[in-house]
């Protein structure tokens, strides 16, 4: 059978800053999931990372389905409302518009959708990042689909051999949705061109050469892109399909061991590692580290089995200890080189202004002084 899994995610209101949303505030959206969502879904799941809330569901209206973007929406307003009365932090933040207009893209919530026909066992990956951009996913892609250092099926699978189909989007052109098509292994140096700037070029989706289905949907939001100034980080969401023409699980996971440095932490302008956490893990340290979780699900006939949290491992907790380092390291730096963003990707306007301010005091230098 063919099902859609769409996959969206917002930041509503949050206790003590941008921490972790309340009990309520995540079972007000809960309710109205299941509540509005009967007959229309097949199934949902609703979970958080950070302060973001994020809902799963799985129906059969196709990507970009109105009436399934508008559940979602109206349940984010609802719990909106939940985080008014509660007094949180940033209610309905990344809800940037006032009304609906057929689905969430270009509204602020980060939106990951695909539509396939389902495999006799059909596993997946939900990825869910805070305090990081959409770019931070584009490593752990490349080395998960085009790298046999870290997928070995590129050598030891011939279906998986065939290499994938990457687009790529240029985040940084708001007229449209501008992409590329890259294939791997012929193009792999092209494409590690392009996601070496995370800012600019991110992964949207990847297919397999195999049969052409498709692997990976992420979401591309870029917040200031819509807003027209700073007023959240992007905190992106992915869905991955593994297995049989895709790569392993656990290939899939390999790369998040790095640790690798991304976009985010504090007010969104520093540089810090990827932490892989457990679901339902807030954050603390400098509105930090940039974290992600990752949930494994199986589908079948419409019906989402129970999740297995996969960085719930003791081998994560190694990673965690050794990202934690890297944290300490760079933000020992403060505001110095690397540390904080370069002046083209800073997203608060006060450093812009203050800059602005001081260019009108430069002069050219006179001579040599006494």
């Amino acid at each position: 059978m063919e099902i859609t899994l769409t996959a969206i995610k917002a930041d509503v209101g949050s206790i003590g800053g941008h921490l972790s949303p309340s009990a309520e505030l995540v079972a007000r959206i809960e309710e109205v999931i299941t509540t509005r969502g009967n007959g229309l879904v097949r199934d949902h799941f609703v979970g958080y990372t950070g302060d973001d809330i994020a809902v799963l569901l799985v129906h059969d209206q196709g990507a970009r389905s109105e009436p399934v973007h508008r559940l979602v929406w109206d349940a984010f307003q609802a719990g909106t409302e939940v985080a008014k009365r509660q007094g949180l932090y940033g209610a309905g933040q990344d809800l940037l518009k006032d009304a609906f207009s057929g689905n969430v893209r270009g509204l602020g919530p980060a939106v990951a959708e695909m539509t396939f026909a389902e495999r006799e066992n059909e596993p997946f990956l939900l990825f869910t990042a805070d305090k990081t951009e959409p770019g931070a996913y584009n490593l752990p892609l490349y080395l998960a689909f085009a790298d046999p250092m870290y997928n070995s099926g590129l050598i030891l699978s011939p279906a998986v051999g065939k290499g994938f189909t990457f687009t790529v989007m240029d985040v940084a052109y708001t007229a449209a949705d501008r992409v590329i098509e890259l294939s791997t292994p012929e193009e792999t140096y092209d494409l590690a061109a392009l996601l070496r700037d995370n800012g600019r070029f991110v992964v949207e989706s990847i297919r397999s050469r195999a049969d052409g289905g498709q692997a990976v949907s992420c979401s591309t939001t870029r917040l200031r892109n819509i807003a027209g100034k700073y007023v959240g980080k992007d905190d992106p969401i992915m869905l991955v399909r593994t297995q049989k023409n895709f790569p392993a699980t656990g290939e899939i996971l390999a790369p998040y061991a790095i640790g690798h440095l991304v976009a985010g932490f504090m007010r969104g302008s520093h540089v810090g590692p990827l932490m892989p956490v457990r679901a339902k893990t807030g954050v603390s340290f400098f509105d930090g580290p940039p974290i992600v979780s990752c949930l494994a699900f199986c589908v079948h006939d419409g019906r989402l089995t129970a999740p297995v949290d996969v960085f719930d491992h003791p081998y994560w907790d190694w990673v965690r200890t050794r990202v934690s380092q890297k944290v300490d390291d760079i933000r020992s730096q403060g505001f110095s080189g690397p540390a904080m963003l370069p002046q083209s990707d800073l997203e608060y306007g006060g450093i812009t202004e203050r800059l602005d301010a001081l260019e009108k005091r430069f002069h050219l230098d006179s001579g040599p002084h006494a």
